[in-house]
Formats: structure tokens, C-alpha cells, sequence
């Protein structure tokens, strides 16, 4: 049986939904609803026991038996901790998330998706899918933005267009558009551009899949925004609030996860700080 055929136990549902009316009260947009309740739902098709009988080994245990990469393992001891500790308030329960071990923050590993990559994607995806694919590359997006964008979003000013674009935590920021991919969003007319069964929209994960379905692994879209982040900082001349604001990130620090240092930039640093001039440095290990 898959996984997400297993139902979930009424305590489980009813525990989960009212989480997720308190996040609703404290003004949690819709996307951290999502994340929040699939994340649960997730633990209680998987749980032995009901959440308010669950024991620290036993949720521990299903945190182990995971094989989430780092960032995800994070969001889901958070999304635990957040829960149990509403449960202790709410329900008397006891915080067995606070048991869980800490999770340390990914090294940074920058991968901007090479255009070879992106040009071949291209020309196997539908029109669909390049559209996704140009609003990560052209744009820089997240998966979460994409999926919830619609032409109620797009303002036109002097010089062109923009699409506000809804991110993390209920945030939004202004992203100008190329005049090409202004034009492809314009033209599919009113509504949200990509339609599904949730609320409206296709769901960030279905996006993923689609770009996932014409990309070369290991990338992804994800690695996309990695390539806008990359190519925007050389374009503006290294200036790194421009790109934090274009990308949407909450610190100018979290470029190291996006932007790679290029290894001739580091070479001709040492080379300049120790006077030493290329052609020489190449006729010396000659």
C-alpha cells in the first residue's frame, strides 16, 4: 500500500487541524499551511500511537528512519517542535519534540544549474514547463512562488513590467520581467498561470516534478535560482543587497548558498596580493 493511501487516525486529524487553525490565527499564509499540515500527515500515516501517546523514542525513531537532506530535516523538527509545544498548551501533552537532536545548518554548496543544462530542458520541455523553468531562471523563484503566481500580480510601470511575487512567511517583494517572459504571463490570460486542484493552483511539489521531468540530474529548479543568483550579482557589479532583495532572502549571508566563488577570481586575488603576474605564474610550473 503507498504511504499516502494509509489513513490517518481521527486524533491525528483532529490534532492536525487544530494546529493549523492556530497558525491560521497567528497569520500564517496559506503556502506555511501546506507545508505545515503535509508535514504532519507525513509523521501520522508513519506513527505507532496517537499523538498526544506518541513517546520521545518512538517519534525519534521515525525521525531517524528518514532520509531527508539537512534543510528538510530542519523544517520538520521545527514544524515538531511547533506542534508539541501548542499540544503541551492546548491539550496538556507532554513536548516530546523537544527530545529531538538539533540539526545544523547545510554547508554551503552553490550549484547554479550551466546553461548547456538549462538550453537542453528547454528543448525538452512543453510550453508548460518552459514557462516554469524561465520563471526560476529568468526571475529567480522558488517552486512555492511559482505555483501561486496569477495575472492579478502583475504591475506595469514606465519601464516595463513586474510580477509581485508571494514568498516565505507571507512576504512579497517586486521582481521586474524580462519584456519576453512578460509577455508569455500576460498572455495566458486571467487567473493563476498555472491551474490545479488545490485552491485554484497546481501544488509547489507538482512544479518541481515538472521542471524535475526535463532537467539532467543532479538539478533542479531550485538550482535555477541559483543560476539568477549567480548571474545577477556579476550583472549589477557585486551588489549584494540588489540580488537579496530580487531573490527574496531574509539575510545577504544566505548568497554563500547560492552563488558560488569562481576559482579565477580567487586565483587572481592570491596573484595580485603576492605581485605575482599570470603569464609568469604559467611559465613557472611550465
Amino acid at each position: 500500500m503507498h504511504s499516502n493511501s494509509i489513513p490517518i487516525t481521527q486524533p491525528w486529524s483532529l490534532a492536525i487541524e487544530g494546529f493549523i487553525t492556530h497558525l491560521k490565527a497567528s497569520g500564517a499564509p496559506a503556502t506555511t499551511l501546506r507545508a505545515r499540515r503535509e508535514q504532519l500527515q507525513h509523521l501520522a500515516r508513519r506513527a505507532p500511537a496517537d499523538p498526544w501517546s506518541l513517546t520521545a523514542d518512538e517519534l525519534l525513531a521515525y525521525f531517524a528512519d528518514q532520509t531527508w537532506q539537512t534543510e528538510t530535516r530542519r523544517g520538520r523538527r521545527s514544524c515538531f517542535s511547533m506542534f508539541w509545544k501548542w499540544g503541551k498548551r492546548v491539550h496538556g501533552a507532554k513536548n516530546i519534540a523537544k527530545h529531538l537532536p538539533k540539526v545544523k545548518p547545510a554547508a554551503p554548496s552553490p550549484m547554479p544549474v550551466p546553461p548547456p543544462v538549462y538550453e537542453a530542458a528547454m528543448r525538452r520541455a512543453d510550453q508548460r514547463t518552459k514557462l516554469i523553468l524561465r520563471m526560476a531562471h529568468d526571475a529567480g523563484m522558488r517552486r512555492g512562488e511559482i505555483a501561486v503566481s496569477a495575472s492579478w500580480d502583475l504591475v506595469q510601470d514606465f519601464v516595463g513590467w513586474s510580477l509581485v511575487v508571494h514568498g516565505k512567511g507571507g512576504k512579497t517583494r517586486m521582481v521586474p520581467l524580462t519584456p519576453r517572459l512578460a509577455f508569455e504571463l500576460l498572455a495566458l490570460g486571467e487567473g493563476y498561470f498555472f491551474e490545479g486542484a488545490i485552491d485554484g493552483h497546481l501544488s509547489p511539489r507538482r512544479i518541481s516534478e515538472l521542471a524535475a521531468d526535463v532537467l539532467d540530474a543532479p538539478w533542479t529548479i531550485h538550482k535555477l535560482r541559483h543560476r539568477f543568483a549567480t548571474d545577477l550579482l556579476d550583472a549589477v557589479g557585486g551588489d549584494l543587497l540588489t540580488v537579496q532583495e530580487a531573490c527574496g532572502w531574509a539575510k545577504a549571508d544566505t548568497a554563500r548558498h547560492y552563488i558560488p566563488v569562481p576559482l579565477d577570481k580567487i586565483r587572481q586575488g592570491i596573484y595580485r596580493a603576492r605581485e605575482v603576474e599570470p603569464l609568469r605564474a604559467v611559465e613557472a610550473t611550465a
